[in-house]
């Protein structure tokens, strides 16, 4: 019997969203694959998401609120008595030593907006927001995103070519960066 009151419905069509491009990537994304991952009819996905890139704005809006938890515990709970280069190492190096399934699908999500201008907001503004909340560290928003922009690559360039991480290198990129 189909379901006629369910208001998480909208919630698992994201949640299926995210599942199905960690598995099958951004190209693997579609109403139908999504609908039959959420176990809603196809019509549900498009009543709730006319587009799948209102689809990826939903999903990526998720993923980076997650992400900026991440961040903001990180930022509370940073030593302010050890310099401020190893602590953004060391935030470096918890998210590639977690679940690397999961980075990779943050940053599949996040980079679709090289592409997709619906989701370029989106990434947008989580850079945004990054860079905020490192400048209470940094001391000034030019730094944070300075910063911003090496964690990044440094953590696109492990992704990519499945190197370890030059913790010698990137420590000194980072006190270069923040003093």
């Amino acid at each position: 019997m189909p379901r006629r009151y369910d208001p998480d419905r909208r919630q698992r069509i994201i949640d299926a969203a995210i599942t199905v491009v960690g598995e099958r990537g951004i190209s693997g994304l579609s109403h139908r694959a999504v609908a039959a991952e959420a176990d809603v009819p196809l019509g549900s996905t498009t009543y709730h998401f006319a587009t799948l890139d209102d689809l990826l704005v939903a999903a990526l809006s998720q993923l980076n609120v997650d992400w900026l938890d991440h961040l903001e515990r990180w930022e509370r709970t940073a030593d302010p008595g050890r310099p401020l280069a190893d602590e953004l190492l060391r935030f470096i190096e918890t998210l590639l030593g977690g679940d690397r399934a999961r980075l990779e699908l943050e940053y599949e999500l996040y980079l679709a907006a090289l592409r997709r201008a619906a989701v370029r907001p989106i990434a947008a503004a989580c850079l945004d927001e990054m860079a905020v909340l490192l400048a209470r560290r940094t001391g000034d928003l030019g730094t944070a995103r300075m910063v911003v922009a090496l964690m990044d690559g440094v953590i696109l360039q492990v992704l990519l070519t499945g190197r370890p991480l030059e913790r010698t290198e990137v420590r000194a990129a980072m006190e270069r960066i923040t003093g």
